[in-house]
């Protein structure tokens, strides 16, 4: 895992990032049924459409999402979790639930180490 060229951390890679986790969240939340791909963009705040797009696009490539397109004008592009997909948001749910649950711990070292900082500089602080 800690060899740049591992299989598993490049994999690790794409499905730790904020756009990954949520994605998978909202098609999580819509299973077994599909969400567009407007309606993703909306259910997630912040996302660009080129970043969305992106995230998407690895997602399918990896197996955790399917994509379908309707031949509309313009076409409609669905998405929802495949098994692989849903196996996922399982785990991603564990470390948002541990994420909610420790937030303020978290908060509070980072006020710690801010004021310790301030007083003695950065880069002083005992790691």
């Amino acid at each position: 895992m800690f060899d740049p060229a591992c299989p598993t951390r490049r994999l690790l890679d794409r499905i730790g990032t904020k756009w990954t986790s949520m994605a998978v969240k909202v098609l999580a939340e819509a299973a077994p049924g599909e969400v567009r791909f407007a309606e993703l963009l909306r259910r997630m705040p912040g996302v660009s459409q080129k970043m969305l797009s992106v995230t998407l696009r690895n997602l399918v490539r990896d197996g955790l999402v399917a994509r379908r397109v309707e031949p509309t004008v313009p076409p409609g592009v669905h998405y929802r979790l495949t098994e692989l997909g849903l196996s996922l948001e399982t785990v991603l749910a564990a470390v948002r639930n541990w994420a909610e649950e420790h937030m303020a711990e978290v908060d509070r070292a980072n006020e710690l180490t801010d004021a310790q900082e301030a007083w003695t500089g950065p880069g002083s602080a005992a790691m």
